[in-house]
């Protein structure tokens, strides 16, 4: 027999889900305008496909692609290696706050984070949630620790605790911790208060580069 808590973890998860789907698909009906407005703009401002497609690793260490309206130049990629040497974070994600390889409209993009609306695709799929750990890279996964590897526990999300406390201005490590504590304490409470603070944050974009 389950006990209570077993029970009420499934009945939230079983929940969570039913309102992924209505959440994300009522999302990219109302957002497709501005779908096509984003389009456009990323045409018309450099050459490339409009949507870029990264490989994640999701709950499990299941691997996926991740969508996102594409924010730098073609070549992103393979300019990576030259840039190594101005990362600015700790552990092994890679960020650069003055990043060269930033389109014009990218840099607009990533810091109302609308280079993650297709996400809702992800969400719709089942490869995400609204809420949940950010999805890391697979190059990533390969150096966490034993500990590090909790935050794949759970469905990753489009925002999560690291979003609302600060994102790129906060270390790898607190990021861990924040994702470690959400797994440990995830209710729809949380959940909801979670994405009450993303408004503002996404607003001011603060963090966000």
């Amino acid at each position: 027999m389950k006990n209570t808590k077993t029970y009420k973890l499934e009945k939230y998860l079983i929940c969570k889900r039913a309102l992924d789907m209505t959440l994300s698909f009522l999302a990219l009906i109302m957002l497709f305008p501005l779908f096509v407005i984003i389009a456009i703009m990323i045409k018309f401002d450099s050459r490339g496909p409009i949507i870029f497609t990264s490989k994640r690793v999701g709950k499990d260490g299941k691997e996926f692609m991740l969508y996102k309206f594409r924010s730098m130049v073609k070549e992103a990629e393979r300019l990576k290696g030259d840039l190594k040497h101005l990362n600015e974070t700790d552990g092994p994600i890679f960020k650069i706050k003055r990043d060269p390889r930033i389109t014009r409209v990218g840099r607009i993009l990533r810091r109302t984070s609308m280079d993650e609306l297709p996400q809702f695709f992800n969400v719709l799929k089942g490869d995400m949630s609204i809420v949940g750990p950010r999805p890391p890279l697979p190059s990533e996964v390969k150096e966490y620790t034993l500990h590090q590897m909790k935050r794949l526990s759970v469905i990753p999300g489009l925002t999560c605790l690291w979003q609302i406390s600060g994102r790129s201005n906060i270390s790898f490590y607190e990021w861990i911790e924040l994702d470690i504590y959400y797994i440990q304490h995830r209710s729809f409470m949380l959940d909801l208060k979670i994405l009450i603070r993303t408004i503002p944050v996404v607003i001011i974009g603060k963090g966000a580069y």
